[in-house]
């Protein structure tokens, strides 16, 4: 059995910028840092305007973070076993490549186009956790991503631990 995906939820009292309202996927947490994708908070730009002819024009892009905006992830369900795929889960794959990404518009799969990344140093996601600015959700598939609207993401990432937004007191845990 593949391990839970792992969604950072921005604590309520997180307002404003990019990260007031995130869903984040985290893709990577060790001792030298974090990374993830913000999978809830659209590009201005369409994934055609970003790259001309690409079949499907109207596909949003989204923003990932604020960290290499012109890096792209492409997010989808189906593996193509091309290199450059990094299997998440069951229903979902991660790469950076541009010849992958081209592969998966052309199979018609659905996919995320996502613009840059989250990146947090070594300690200071655990840091803000405590201070009470995130949430973790941890899920056993991807359905929140595929089957929940972006708009609704945020909401939804958080009655699925039980919790109501409003009932979130702001700070942080106190060991």
């Amino acid at each position: 059995m593949s391990r839970p995906l792992t969604f950072l939820v921005a604590s309520p009292h997180l307002h404003g910028g990019l990260f007031g309202g995130a869903v984040i996927l985290l893709l990577e947490h060790d001792l030298s840092g974090a990374m993830g994708l913000i999978v809830n908070a659209p590009a201005p730009q369409t994934v055609s305007d970003l790259l001309p002819g690409a079949p499907d024009q109207d596909t949003p892009a989204w923003l990932g973070g604020p960290v290499d905006p012109s890096l792209g992830w492409c997010l989808y369900p189906e593996a193509l076993n091309m290199e450059g795929e990094m299997r998440l889960q069951g229903g979902l794959n991660v790469t950076s490549s541009l010849d992958v990404l081209r592969a998966v518009m052309a199979s018609g799969q659905r996919y995320m186009l996502v613009l840059g990344y989250a990146g947090w140093r070594a300690g200071q996601l655990t840091e803000e956790a405590r201070a009470g600015a995130w949430v973790w959700v941890e899920q056993d598939t991807p359905e929140l991503l595929w089957d929940v609207p972006p708009e609704d993401r945020w909401a939804e990432a958080l009655r699925r631990l039980g919790v109501r937004p409003d009932a979130i007191m702001p700070g942080g845990a106190e060991a």
